[in-house]
């Protein structure tokens, strides 16, 4: 307690607002730097460069054996990526992935996933070396081209880039989320990238444009065709964001008789085939494009998926006009060019600026890797020089290494311009003078190394030859430090190396994406696409609607569910627009193709619309074009609407008669004739000339009929020269010619009905 009381009140306490800032800013920079964000200069991850330098150490040469994924994800995460090895594992087998990485720097063998989205097979289970692409990334780590860094405890160095020897970045691609910013850059052709670079030497201020006739734009793994058009193309690159559309690849084939089907062979990047096929066999269960019949899959190792119409008579352009409009045989591919600038700036850059970073890179490495190479030869002909001198003096040295008590110091000491007699016995030998000889202690210790069977004339000749070779490189060495023009000449050497080695000769170098342009697809309407057939509509009580084919006889006896029946059957046609016209008086539109077929019991309707609960099934209607209805509502209001408005275009229907509260739509049937006859639940009757009801497309409406109690029973439109007709309650059609009596202006009381008339007050 007393040491506690003694102890100072150190205050730890700080601001939240600082403490929180201060810790996700920390964050926030950790993931742009060293997570998410590629650099500019190797275009790779930190998680991508651990592995391929981890697999380097490993010795996992393209030419080597194969080593289990497991070890090498261990190694990666034990020495370099402090990382759960699933995440670090999921990253080497995308490498590995030649539908997912354009070049891949990974030589998987084992099931390491594929285009329909299947997962990797756990580490335990693959093998994996490196490829070429990956080794010509690591080419010149051992000649000191570029930095090194601790590991996360200190204990190992990694480098901080790879040198590359092409511009990974644009030819792989990368995509990542950081904090506040994102990436998103597509894979391109090495060849054309290597080309690019090549003008970017010889033309430093040459524009974007002018880039584009050796760029054309992305290059996928997965082919497909590009149809954005060019001048968008040049705009993303020049500005570093923008987007691809990207279409699949597919041809017609003839299957003779004049059938055809469509048949896929590259899907657009990055859309797993599995699930497009789901997303074409929806449309064909929901019936959205009716001129789409079937979708197979019958692909094996190259990709072949059968799109067929359900007509031969089908334009295939328009078919896949409408699935590029509703699938994903059409994708659009942003591009968001944001990188790392020297490993530490983000920027948005345009093509120019990350060929331009990568040739300021290289150049950087040759640099480094040209000194290194003098340093070395440096060395090797001090060594030489020394080797000499002992070639040239060779009984003195063996007397010194024989007879000497310290022979490298005695090698060191001796003046090697004074002639010595051979010394026959260790009595006539006479040790060097003290003070420094002309020899140093590296090539003294290169002299006691060599070996007897150096000892031969030939020797000699092998070391003034190589002597003479290496002071020549050393010339070429020096020239090259001190021009810059030589450094972009051996650099675009080095360029043209690369673009031969995985040019178009190379397995899988040459372009696999196409360009085309979109062309214009014609908006052909629903009912253009629909062959025109009979059918019955058969809606039951409890909602459930189907569609049987051919118009059947409308008193026949049809299965329902247990506890339902019948409430409407109509004939139709599969060309129709049905008018489901719901008792809160909104209208609701649904096509006659897309209904269910009548071999079972159909499906509710208000899974096809959004119709409420609470909400009754008042009628359906077929529509036709140029018809007028007549709407009404409990209370007695009403008016005309024209077909045409009342189409709905989403399924939450359109709102045509407005009713409030209690209030509920009675009414709404197709205009014949020139007068209108209401009736109310008094029974009492009133007809008036249709000419007094105003036309609109929404609203509450004017007053039918005047009430004391009760509200509208129904309502029905005539030929006033022909006669009110209705059903007697035997079943006989009972017409009254003289309306006189119950003749009036509109919104009048009306008089009780005729004799004869129904008891449930309807005219039908």
């Amino acid at each position: 307690m007393s040491d506690q009381a003694d102890a100072p009140n150190m205050d730890l306490s700080e601001p939240l607002r600082r403490a929180l800032g201060e810790r996700y800013l920390t964050y926030a920079l950790s993931t742009i730097m060293h997570r998410a964000l590629p650099d500019a200069r190797d275009g790779l991850k930190p998680v991508h460069r651990r592995i391929l330098y981890a697999m380097r150490e490993l010795r996992l040469s393209s030419s080597g054996g194969f080593r289990k994924s497991a070890k090498i994800s261990g190694d990666v995460m034990g020495n370099y990526h402090p990382h759960g090895d699933a995440a670090i594992y999921d990253a080497m087998a995308r490498l590995a992935q030649d539908f997912n990485v354009r070049y891949p720097l990974v030589d998987g063998q084992g099931n390491f996933g594929n285009i329909d989205g299947d997962n990797p097979a756990a580490s335990r289970y693959t093998e994996a070396r490196m490829t070429a692409v990956a080794e010509a990334l690591l080419d010149g780590l051992n000649e000191n081209a570029v930095d090194y860094r601790e590991n996360y405890d200190g204990t190992l160095a990694e480098p901080v880039v790879l040198p590359a020897q092409f511009p990974n970045l644009l030819a792989n691609g990368s995509s990542g989320i950081a904090v506040g910013m994102a990436t998103n850059i597509p894979p391109h052709n090495i060849a054309e990238l290597c080309d690019a670079c090549l003008h970017l030497i010889k033309t430093p201020d040459a524009r974007d444009d002018t880039l584009l006739n050796y760029v054309p734009g992305p290059d996928f793994p997965t082919g497909g065709i590009i149809v954005e058009p060019p001048e968008a193309i040049a705009q993303a690159y020049r500005s570093g964001k923008g987007g691809f559309r990207l279409r699949c690849r597919y041809e017609v084939e003839d299957l003779g008789r004049g059938q055809w089907q469509i048949v896929v062979t590259e899907i657009p990047y990055q859309v797993q085939k599995s699930k497009l096929i789901e997303k074409l066999a929806e449309l064909i269960q929901t019936k959205k494009i009716p001129i789409f019949g079937d979708v197979r899959d019958e692909s094996a190792d190259d990709i072949r998926l059968i799109i067929e119409p359900r007509s031969k008579n089908v334009d295939p352009d328009v078919l896949m006009g409408m699935l590029y409009r509703n699938s994903d045989l059409e994708v659009r591919f942003s591009l968001n060019m944001n990188v790392l600038i020297d490993g530490v700036t983000p920027k948005v850059c345009s093509m120019k600026e990350v060929l331009r970073a990568f040739l300021d890179f290289r150049r950087e490495v040759l640099i480094r890797r040209s000194q290194h190479r003098m340093e070395k030869i440096d060395h090797r002909l001090e060594v030489l020089e020394g080797l000499i001198v002992a070639f040239l003096n060779l009984d003195r040295v063996i007397d010194i290494i024989r007879y000497d008590d310290d022979p490298k110091a005695g090698l060191m000491r001796e003046d090697w311009s004074i002639d010595h007699p051979r010394a026959m016995s260790e009595a006539d030998y006479v040790s060097p003078a003290p003070g420094d000889g002309e020899l140093s202690e590296v090539q003294v210790e290169a002299i006691l190394n060599m070996r007897l069977r150096s000892l031969r004339r030939l020797e000699e000749v092998e070391l003034l030859r190589e002597q003479a070779a290496l002071m020549e490189e050393r010339a070429g060495l020096e020239d090259l430090l001190e021009s810059e023009e030589l450094q972009w000449d051996a650099i675009s050497t080095q360029l043209k190396a690369s673009k031969k080695q995985f040019g178009k000769d190379w397995h899988g170098g040459a372009r696999r994406t196409t360009f085309a342009e979109a062309g214009a697809v014609e908006d052909v309407p629903l009912e253009a696409m629909i062959d025109r057939e009979p059918i019955t509509v058969v809606c039951s009580q409890m909602g459930w609607i189907r569609a049987m084919t051919g118009h059947i006889d409308l008193s026949r006896e049809l299965k329902f569910k247990d506890g339902d029946g019948p409430r409407f059957i109509f004939h139709a046609e599969t060309t129709d627009r049905l008018i489901v016209v719901g008792s809160n008086g909104r209208f609701y539109t649904l096509s006659a193709a897309t209904l269910p077929g009548g071999r079972g019991m159909g499906e509710p309707l208000r899974l096809m619309v959004d119709l409420p609960n609470e909400v009754q099934i008042h009628s359906i209607l077929t529509h036709a074009p140029g018809r007028k209805l007549l709407v009404g509502s409990t209370s007695g209001d009403g008016f005309v609407v024209p077909g045409d408005e009342v189409i709905a275009q989403t399924r939450t229907g359109k709102q045509v008669l407005n009713v409030r509260g209690d209030v509920k739509l009675a009414v709404c049937k197709p205009i014949t004739g020139d007068a209108v006859a209401v009736v109310g639940e008094n029974r009492k009757v009133l007809v008036f000339g249709l000419d007094e009801l105003p036309e609109m497309a929404r609203g509450k409406g004017v007053r039918l009929q005047k009430y004391k109690d009760g509200g509208l029973s129904d309502a029905t439109t005539f030929t006033l020269a022909e006669g009110l007709s209705w059903l007697d309650p035997a079943g006989r059609t009972r017409t009254e010619a003289d309306l006189a009596e119950w003749r009036g202006k509109r919104a009048g009381t009306g008089r009780m009905a005729p004799r004869g008339f129904p008891r449930d007050n309807k005219f039908t």
